[in-house]
């Protein structure tokens, strides 16, 4: 089978730098495709391979957003979000499979990735992590096993330079507990404790977000009854889990009808 051949959005940064590194891993599955960064990046011009430390690639770093989408099978983003609905025009025009690791997505750029996903394979997750998602299915679970006398807490830490809070992670284990208890998380979630709150309300999911040094990302998701707890949790000690999970998904891509998948479909999950 031909290698998968990758393009990254932002490959200069550190998770771009991973993904590269990861792609170099990745023995012969996948090759770097391009990159492109901002215009006025220093890197640009440079070779990705070297960059990352893992050798010349072949290819330099861009600014062309439209040629990267052109000219690769599948193209990796962990871009900011207000970027996420242009390059999804992009991905459906090329019929170039889509790998979306953003946080803070809006309801637009659902909506741009729900189009695109007619025209090409998009995969969104807001972690890549296989640990994460498997702790994702277990929360679902034991919601649905513990009644509403049991209260259910989201606590998450990450370095000090995210900018979205919760943590779209967090956001996705509040979703899978109110599906669990058969409920949309919208209508029980609560996200702004300050002051004179008032007693904890029956049946809500609970959310606090830590900031602070490099911490890489850290959650756990608290059932808490009258004298017993469950608490599950994981820790991630370097980003790279992350850029191997959307390596993972960017080879799975290849020969992928048209469609919107979840990292639990690339890792066999979903059932």
């Amino acid at each position: 089978m031909s290698a998968v051949r990758i393009g990254i959005v932002g490959i200069a940064g550190r998770m771009g730098q991973a993904i590269t590194r990861e792609i170099a891993a990745s023995n012969g599955a996948a090759v770097l495709g391009g990159g492109i960064e901002q215009p006025g990046n220093p890197t640009l011009g440079q070779d990705p391979g070297l960059l990352a430390g893992v050798g010349a690639s072949g290819v330099t770093i861009t600014e062309d957003t439209a040629a990267l989408f052109g000219n690769v099978d599948v193209v990796i983003d962990f871009s900011p979000p207000a970027a996420v609905g242009k390059h999804a025009a992009l991905a459906a025009q090329g019929r170039t499979a889509y790998v979306v690791g953003t946080t803070g997505l809006e309801p637009a750029q659902f909506e741009a990735l729900q189009k695109a996903a007619h025209h090409c394979a998009v995969v969104q997750s807001y972690n890549m992590s296989l640990g994460v998602n498997i702790l994702a299915g277990l929360t679902r679970q034991v919601a649905a096993m513990l009644g509403e006398d049991w209260d259910i807490e989201i606590v998450e830490m990450h370095h000090r330079m995210k900018v979205d809070a919760p943590s779209g992670t967090a956001i996705m284990f509040g979703e899978m507990a109110a599906l669990g208890r058969g409920q949309p998380l919208e209508k029980i979630s609560d996200r702004g404790r300050d002051g004179i709150t008032g007693a904890r309300k029956r049946g809500d999911i609970g959310f606090a977000a830590l900031r602070g040094g490099n911490v890489a990302g850290e959650h756990s998701v608290i059932f808490a009854a009258d004298n017993e707890r469950i608490e599950l949790t994981h820790k991630a000690t370097d980003r790279s889990i992350f850029a191997r999970g959307a390596v993972r998904a960017a080879i799975w891509t290849k020969g992928k009808a048209p469609g919107l998948y979840r990292m639990a479909d690339v890792l066999g999950l979903a059932g």
